[in-house]
């Protein structure tokens, strides 16, 4: 929705017009609508708006509490807005805009900073208690918008996005290692440092409040999943029902807006049950697919065009449907743009996420999304059965921890970095990280299969869920457009956590019974199954037609495995084999190299490293050496 960005001096200092100015303009792709500065004294809040809510004056920010004792900037959407505000008026309180920014200052003004908690939506938030001299910031429970941060001891900068941050002329870039060693561990990073040194995101379900006397930044977390209390006696039916009706619900609540909403279309089962449920709610809804040229692609890629799928569900629904047609080339236009939107590294190769969104924001300013329906209900199931077996904890992070090393082996690490970087890591780093994991929550049992898969859960749902969200978020905004999730439900979430996995996954009951005598076959085995969110699947099956519901899943990407060996393989060798590379100052070439020719060479599919090692070299040359692209 937003844009936000602040700089609160502890030490007292004054705030420089100039400097909150430029860290607003650094977002301006995520607020075109409008530009807001709040600045007293030694606090400064920044607001870029994509207006999406009373689209009027009354709806901009900063705003402030109509009692004067709070000022906020937020970026995000509440969904119980409207039930909060007749609860507040029934309180005395009055309001003057239709927006759900005017319900947090008064919420915040009734009950204090444990407002944030019963909230239902995506946010970050800052606000300042100007009675208190305290700044608060909180982000939702599900990490959907982004809110980071740089302390230095004498003040605490923030922003949606860390380009502000940088922007702020008393922060240095430098490289964060142990990220960088996770990043290239997991392509990901489960802690919540970045690749900038110092600066560091705020955790989903967390708000800390610094005042003049804070010699640190204190996270509070006030809540988390918890899939470790599944209801027994629940019933199939009861939550296939119980589902279905609170998706529906979920559906409704996020349609809520003032300008035009759209959904992406898929061929599959998640987005084209909320494209089913939405369309009820608008004449004619707008959605949107992107395929691919496939006049070059072979073996298992060439079933990756979801375009006909998609072709067919927007014919059923009779929506207004607009499709893009992504080309191997059109990844060296998008590579620098999306880095330097991306900043923060992460999950997926994700340029069909670019230009998805790019596509969508002509049309709308809303586009709804299905991430998170795999997540709590099953998406994933050759990765559960990996461990479920596991007889304690220690076998199921041996056997966890070697699957999430997706991208180099801990093993492998001495050839990947420079025999600098390498001096400089903790090896030990990334698996430590990993099973912090799991231990920040002491709920977890180790005992049962139906232990391990739900532990799964939670893994997934707190590392690669927050990966894919911040993925969306940034190259969604990067085009001024606003993703909502309406799996990522208050409601839906706390209900799918208590289902039992017997019900999730439709062949638990018999795997629990497989050959112990299947050995090495047993993991082959486990990776083909294919019966994940089982009973989301039958919750839909009321508003799908029959051959979207039996569909197997499948993922949102491109064929890069054939295109890194075809016509992207120039760029390919031109970007990270020249003496140009400047990623080579961290990443060994001669690994580089060798990676690459084992891909084009059609020994080894490693299109996921080839593409971290692209994302960094352009990371290295956007942030560190200031380079200007096309």
């Amino acid at each position: 929705m937003c844009g936000v960005a602040g700089i609160f001096n502890i030490n007292g200092a004054p705030i420089a017009h100039q400097v909150i100015k430029k860290m607003a303009g650094t977002m301006e792709h995520r607020g075109p609508d409008g530009e807001g500065l709040y600045i007293e004294n030694n606090i400064a809040l920044a607001h870029r708006r994509l207006a999406i809510l009373d689209t009027s004056n009354r709806g901009a920010q900063p705003m402030a509490s109509h009692d004067g004792n709070w000022v906020i900037s937020f970026n995000g959407c509440i969904y119980n807005y409207l039930e909060i505000k007749q609860e507040l008026q029934s309180k005395g309180h009055s309001f003057v805009s239709t927006s759900d920014t005017e319900v947090i200052s008064e919420g915040l003004s009734a009950y204090g900073p444990v407002f944030f908690e019963r909230l239902n939506g995506m946010f970050a938030i800052a606000a300042w208690n100007k009675k208190e001299n305290t700044l608060y910031l909180s982000r939702d429970r599900f990490g959907v918008k982004p809110l980071y941060y740089w302390f230095n001891k004498k003040s605490i900068v923030f922003a949606s996005e860390i380009k502000a941050i940088i922007a702020h002329p008393d922060y240095r870039i430098g490289v964060d290692l142990e990220a960088l060693n996770q990043y290239f561990t997991f392509q990901n990073v489960f802690t919540y440092n970045t690749l900038f040194a110092g600066v560091t995101m705020l955790p989903p379900a967390n708000t800390v409040s610094i005042n003049s006397l804070s010699s640190d930044v204190i996270h509070h977390s006030w809540w988390d999943y918890d899939f470790t209390k599944p209801d027994g006696k629940m019933s199939f039916d009861d939550a296939k029902q119980q589902t279905k009706k609170l998706f529906s619900n979920a559906v409704a609540r996020q349609m809520v807006a003032d300008v035009p909403i759209g959904s992406y279309l898929s061929g599959g089962m998640d987005s084209g049950s909320i494209t089913a449920l939405a369309s009820k709610h608008v004449s004619r809804l707008t959605t949107f697919t992107a395929g691919f040229d496939m006049s070059e692609v072979t073996g298992v890629e060439a079933n990756y065009d979801e375009r006909r799928d998609a072709e067919l569900m927007a014919n059923h629904f009779k929506t207004e449907h607009y499709e893009q047609v992504i080309n191997a080339g059109d990844l060296s236009w998008s590579l620098p743009r999306l880095v330097y939107h991306l900043e923060d590294l992460r999950v997926g190769m994700s340029y069909p996420n670019y230009y998805i969104s790019r596509l969508a924001s002509k049309f709308v300013k809303v586009c709804l999304q299905g991430t998170g329906g795999d997540e709590l209900y099953g998406g994933y199931p050759w990765r559960y059965y990996r461990v479920f077996k596991s007889l304690n904890q220690s076998e199921f992070f041996d056997n966890y921890y070697g699957f999430w090393q997706r991208l180099v082996a801990d093993s492998e690490k001495k050839l990947l970095f420079t025999n600098e970087i390498f001096s400089k890591i903790d090896l030990n780093h990334p698996r430590e990280v990993f099973e912090r994991v799991f231990k920040f929550n002491n709920q977890l049992k180790y005992d049962t299969p139906e232990n391990h898969i739900e532990n799964s859960l939670y893994f997934e749902i707190k590392t690669f869920l927050p990966g894919l969200l911040l993925v969306g978020d940034k190259l969604a905004m990067a085009n001024g457009l606003e993703e909502r999730f309406p799996f990522l439900d208050n409601d839906l979430v706390n209900f799918s956590q208590i289902i039992p996995v017997k019900h999730k996954l439709g062949n638990l009951e018999a795997k629990l019974k497989v050959d112990e005598n299947l050995l090495a076959d047993k993991i082959k085995a486990y990776q083909e199954f294919d019966d994940g969110k089982n009973v989301l699947r039958k919750a839909m099956m009321d508003f799908l037609p029959d051959n979207i519901i039996n569909r197997k899943k499948q993922g949102f990407s491109a064929p890069d495995e054939s295109w890194y060996r075809g016509e992207n393989a120039h760029y390919i060798k031109e970007l990270l084999l020249s003496k140009k590379s400047v990623s080579s100052d961290f990443i060994n070439p001669r690994y580089v190299e060798r990676i690459v020719h084992e891909h084009v060479d059609k020994r080894i599919n490693h299109r996921l490293l080839i593409w971290s090692f692209m994302n960094f070299e352009w990371w290295c040359r956007i942030f560190l050496n200031n380079e200007k692209f096309d």
